[in-house]
């Protein structure tokens, strides 16, 4: 029988990303051990797993494809690639690929070998690495020498013989179980876990055994929106109404010959300096906190770093990740409105911090598209997509703004441009 958390997460992930992705899941050999020889479509496939949609599939290994197979599957939509006769089925990572989707749907049925070294853009090994959890069997023959027509017709007549088996993780020589919840492992790796965790893979981490606590480590995108979208409406309705009364003045604590009363139309300013507060604020803790190296002797805080955001950076792309979930974020939202009340007026303060919120809200949302969203190339998301993608994949110590690249300016943070030298 099907482990219950893992087939719910299969099923979201079919959901979400389509069959390519449920399939990464269970490519596993340990996986399909499992849950037997019944495919999904409570087909009996002799072992194999079948997928209903699509037409992509996983059976317990890798084989040769022909020219002929693979112009029919691309010309069915998906999209394969070669690299160096290596096959290669990307056709659940196209929306998510930083150079965007028709960049792959271009590249489809050929060999990306020297795209892969650029430019515009030289991949890093993470990547190189990344591409493997994709592979699908190795090609007869050079895409480039002529095919028959008519074997391309009955190549795709024949989605049989054209099952791919995909690999995510080889969970024998991994450093973790992944069949058990990692939070609890981590801490083990020691010096090894900064290596590790900055070594993404396409599947979905479970971190705790509960499943209710398991339930509220995970959220939705448009449930950070649906919570907290009214809560700034709201606030900003107060503040405004407050500072219309006209009793708010800057400095009124040490003197009231000099204070600066503060009208309500400074509203929309003060909303700004909240949001640009918390720009810094985000480029602050993304560098300082969630990017801290815990030392390899303390599995604890080895532990909290993975919690807070080892494991995003582990499994980059699980979208039941990539925003901050409601609980957690209450406290520390409650935290930050705390030392702001200390330090400002009641109502000056309160403009500041539903400013601040405000850019929290923007910059959960920001984020989520820039790992799930597929920004028009030319576009200032399409060159934040690349500048993120790039901090995930090879420059983990640099590139800590998200919503904004300009912190990273004043701290010498920024992602260098790459360059390439002309050939004669």
């Amino acid at each position: 029988m099907p482990h219950p958390s893992l087939a719910a997460q299969c099923a979201a992930a079919g959901r979400g990303r389509g069959v390519s992705a449920c399939i990464c899941m269970y490519a596993d050999e340990q996986v399909r051990a499992e849950r037997g020889e019944t495919g999904r479509d409570g087909t009996e496939r002799n072992g194999a797993w079948t997928g209903t949609g699509g037409g992509a599939m996983a059976t317990a290994g890798p084989r040769s494809f022909s020219a002929a197979e693979v112009r029919a599957r691309c010309a069915q939509g998906a999209c394969l690639v070669s690299c160096h006769r290596r096959l290669y089925d990307l056709s659940g990572f196209v929306r998510l690929h930083p150079g965007g989707e028709q960049l792959l749907r271009r590249r489809a049925g050929t060999d990306v070998s020297a795209a892969l070294d650029g430019p515009p853009h030289r991949h890093s090994a993470n990547a190189r690495r990344w591409l493997e959890q994709y592979y699908v069997g190795d090609l007869e023959q050079s895409l480039s020498e002529t095919v028959d027509e008519k074997e391309v017709v009955a190549a795709a007549q024949t989605p049989e013989q054209t099952d791919l088996c995909y690999r995510t993780v080889d969970v024998e020589k991994d450093l973790v179980d992944w069949q058990k919840p990692l939070l609890w492992q981590v801490g083990y790796l020691g010096e090894k876990y900064d290596e590790w965790v900055h070594q993404p893979v396409d599947r979905p981490i479970r971190l705790f055994h509960s499943d209710f606590l398991e339930f509220l480590s995970k959220t939705a995108w448009y449930v950070v929106f649906m919570v907290w979208t009214p809560v700034v409406l709201y606030l900003s309705w107060v503040s405004y109404t407050s500072l219309a009364q006209g009793n708010t003045r800057l400095f009124s604590s040490f003197t009231t010959e000099y204070s600066i009363p503060v009208h309500k139309y400074y509203f929309p300013f003060i909303f700004l300096i909240g949001m640009i507060l918390w720009s810094l604020l985000e480029y602050l803790i993304h560098r300082f906190v969630f990017h801290m190296k815990p030392p390899a002797s303390n599995y604890y805080l080895i532990t909290l770093h993975f919690l807070l955001h080892g494991q995003h950076h582990k499994s980059p792309f699980d979208s039941s990740r990539l925003v901050f979930p409601p609980v957690p974020a209450s406290v520390v939202i409650g935290f930050f409105y705390g030392v702001l009340r200390l330090l400002l007026p009641e109502v000056l303060g309160l403009s500041v911090f539903v400013g601040g919120l405000c850019g929290y809200v923007i910059y959960d949302m920001m984020h989520y598209y820039l790992h799930y969203g597929s920004p028009k190339k030319g576009t200032y998301l399409y060159g934040l997509k690349a500048y993120h993608v790039k901090h995930h994949f090879e420059h983990q110590k640099s590139g800590f703004g998200i919503s904004t690249r300009f912190w990273d300016y004043p701290f010498r943070t920024l992602i260098p441009e790459e360059t390439f030298k002309k050939e004669d």
